[in-house]
């Protein structure tokens, strides 16, 4: 695990977001958990100015763009280790984004969510700094572990690249769900919380791919429009699910089986809620 330095990102850009956001703002991030080594960030690069740019960097687009409307944060854990699984789409991941906002903005006592990356982010240039210290985490299971043993709020997308480049005739079915997530909230006993965001897989429909890697990206998505539609964002947490199981059980495939299958029916109920109740694509 690489500790990234000073000298990765101006110290200007990182000082941003405490000089332009608001006081109360400022005071939420400086109260935010961040186990420190001594130097301001934790191991993963992640520190408490860079989640307030992280918030000043999303906030038009999650307050003015998407409209994000969110329920359920009653359902969060303030504390102990917790696991967020949520479905993925949109074939850019700005559903990650604004659910990662979401919760910046939204637990209560703050918590930094440690957002789980597909291995490739860790390879773009710049942006992957930024990612990391805002929270970000490549998608390595030992990343995972490290954050789970610490208590801290994980948030995980067990259909990854599958669910986000999915074809537009299947939005809103669930991919291929991953067990990983049940597995070391079991191992654990980390608290999952289930969520749903409709929206997204109207934002910018997958017309075709083109099957050229770039930067550890297995395709090159050709979307129908070149930037995504001003679509309204609807996001729902669960009530939370807590695993009986003893964690040495976590490495029998039929409990990870069942576990997952528990986690993945509560996010599709959570799916099926919101767009009963979603009014349209944009309102």
């Amino acid at each position: 695990m690489r500790v990234h330095g000073d000298r990765d990102v101006p110290r200007w850009v990182e000082l941003l977001g405490d000089l332009v956001l608001p006081e109360e703002r400022r005071e939420r991030y400086a109260r935010l958990a961040i186990q420190d080594a001594g130097h301001g960030y934790d191991v993963f690069g992640a520190h408490r100015q860079g989640a307030a740019l992280a918030d000043l960097v999303t906030g038009p687009m999650y307050e003015r763009y998407f409209r994000v409307e969110s329920l359920g944060h009653e359902h969060i854990p303030s504390t102990g280790p917790v696991v967020v699984a949520a479905n993925h789409s949109g074939t850019l991941p700005f559903d990650a984004i604004m659910i990662y906002a979401d919760l910046l903005r939204r637990t209560d006592p703050p918590r930094l969510p440690r957002a789980v990356a597909d291995t490739f982010v860790a390879a773009l240039p710049w942006i992957s700094v930024l990612f990391a210290r805002g929270g970000a985490v490549a998608g390595a299971r030992r990343n995972v572990e490290y954050l789970l043993e610490r208590g801290e709020l994980v948030l995980i997308f067990p259909e990854g690249v599958p669910g986000i480049s999915k074809p537009f005739h299947e939005r809103y079915k669930l991919q291929r769900w991953r067990g990983g997530h049940a597995e070391l909230a079991i191992r654990y006993g980390a608290t999952v919380v289930p969520a749903a965001l409709v929206g997204a897989e109207e934002q910018m429909p997958q017309i075709g791919r083109i099957p050229i890697p770039l930067f550890g990206a297995p395709f090159l998505p050709i979307p129908a429009t070149p930037f995504p539609l001003p679509v309204r964002y609807h996001l729902r947490y669960g009530p939370p699910i807590r695993f009986d199981d003893p964690p040495e059980t976590s490495d029998d495939p039929e409990v990870i089986r069942r576990a997952a299958e528990r986690v993945r029916d509560a996010v599709q109920d959570l799916l099926d809620e919101g767009l009963a109740a979603r009014r349209g694509i944009f309102r």
